[in-house]
């Protein structure tokens, strides 16, 4: 009896230890940690730490590779062309991502990019580069509410280069004198506390998620100073913040991040909210994080375990990323399920896609045929709504894994609130005698003069023709 009892307790021991393994430390992240590294608390550049943690910065310099998975990757290249997503310069029509829209890379080519992309103009304000370099948090310390509204061209970026920035890096994640994980974009905080969420004694594991959380997020800038600020008060589904941005964001003077071109609709414009979908996703409730599966624990040569700082799908490391937890699954049995998920994520994506597509231009006919002004606000707001609930998912990295339920429930809501909108059209143009077959006709040619424009830049000029002519407000003079 004694013996069976000692080999059930170290069964219970070792069932306790991969528990604890894979949903990690419950321990209070602002423990003292003995590490003292010898660098200025204020050290932004990633390169002076390279030889105190050489195997950690060369796991961080492998995102340098251009490697791509079937639904995201590193490769620069544009979301317009043929084979991804030729069609969203008429969604964004009048806005910057109209313009240019390019496939997510590496944090490393952070500040690379958003120098080099054309929704960067003369106009743009500081809080564009908020999630791009390591001196955002120093800017934002020195200049308050000046760092956020002001001239990005002008004042923000040779500020930054100044001060000898790096692309998201260390110091943007860890406590440069001790490496202890920390938070270092006080929007984050302001958010989480809105929802009663207490961030002054969070858990390691807890650390693990809000790291990433502090950028991986959906965001908007206040209308009072242009400051980044996440629409959490309400909770983190995408039914919440859209409830957030009908009220508190209106209350707060924020109606819209832009008038659509086609339908004449004041917009929404969802941003990688891949923290919210994954706490809400059930790797999320499990308390599984983020670092769990994006930064895998590994054994450079064989030897040392260090976290990885490949910050990649975990596709590409899931003997690290999944095979810890999931030890009863083959692996290629395992990446065939997640590509499953994918796979009718984006059919499902695409399918939501075109009917919204089709909704503006309805309303469109709907603003040139006369119809009253309160049927075409009331068939506008079905599309506010139904891009909202589309765009929050599409503009999410994960192609619909981090939370399979909830992004297909979201694609659901878009395209009942785009029928909503076009049966409310159908029904107010056939009282005006519209010919709704050549509506139908004329809407096929334009999406069509979208897709074949070889020209990215130009595609959005195609959106607009004199069926359909454009509806933003002429500008101020």
């Amino acid at each position: 009896m004694a013996r069976n009892f000692r080999w059930a307790y170290l069964l219970l021991a070792a069932v306790m230890l991969i528990i604890t393994g894979c949903s990690g430390s419950e321990e209070k992240a602002t423990s003292a940690n003995e590490l003292k590294t010898g660098l200025s608390k204020d050290e932004i550049s990633n390169e002076a730490f390279k030889d105190l943690f050489p195997l950690q910065y060369d796991s961080y310099k492998q995102n340098e590779k251009m490697e791509d998975t079937k639904y995201s990757g590193s490769v620069k290249r544009s979301k317009y062309d043929h084979d991804k997503e030729p069609y969203l310069p008429v969604l964004f029509n009048g806005y910057g991502f109209a313009t240019e829209y390019n496939e997510d890379r590496g944090h490393i080519y952070a500040n690379e990019d958003v120098r080099a992309i054309a929704r960067i103009t003369d106009k743009s304000i500081g809080s564009c580069l908020t999630c791009k370099s390591t001196a955002v948090p120093h800017m934002i310390e020195e200049m308050g509410d000046d760092y956020w509204g002001g001239n990005f061209n002008q004042d923000i970026w040779p500020k930054a280069e100044a001060m000898g920035h790096s692309p998201i890096g260390c110091s943007d994640c860890h406590d440069p004198q001790t490496m202890d994980l920390r938070v270092t974009r006080p929007s984050f905080i302001k958010a989480m506390e809105s929802q009663g969420i207490d961030m002054s004694n969070p858990t390691k594991n807890d650390m693990r998620n809000y790291v990433c959380g502090q950028c991986h997020v959906e965001y908007y800038f206040a209308a009072e100073n242009g400051e980044v600020t996440y629409p959490w008060a309400k909770g983190f589904k995408p039914e919440d913040m859209f409830e957030y941005y009908e009220t508190i964001a209106k209350e707060t003077g924020f109606e819209k991040d832009w008038i659509h071109n086609v339908s004449g609709t004041p917009m929404l414009k969802a941003q990688h909210p891949e923290f919210e979908t994954h706490i809400e996703g059930p790797h999320g409730e499990a308390g599984v994080t983020c670092s769990d599966c994006h930064m895998p624990y590994d054994r450079v040569d064989g030897k040392k375990k260090i976290s990885s700082h490949w910050w990649t799908s975990p596709l590409k490391t899931m003997e690290q990323s999944c095979a810890t937890c999931h030890t009863n699954r083959d692996m290629e049995e395992l990446k065939g399920r997640v590509m499953d998920i994918q796979d009718t994520h984006m059919e499902g994506l695409h399918k939501a896609e075109d009917i919204s597509i089709t909704s503006h231009y309805y309303i469109n006919k709907m603003i040139t045929s006369g119809v009253n002004e309160a049927k075409i606000k009331e068939a506008q707001a079905h599309i506010r709504k139904a891009q909202w609930f589309w765009d929050i998912v599409a503009a999410e990295n994960s192609a619909g894994f981090h939370n399979p339920q909830g992004t297909m429930d979201s694609l659901r809501v878009s395209v009942e609130e785009s029928n909503a909108a076009i049966n409310l059209a159908i029904e107010e143009l056939t009282k005006k005698g519209v010919n709704l077959e050549e509506v139908k006709t004329e809407i096929e040619k334009v999406k069509k003069a979208v897709y074949e424009e070889k020209d990215n830049f130009k595609k959005k000029e195609k959106a607009i023709n004199s069926y359909f002519p454009a509806q933003q407000p002429a500008p101020k003079k």
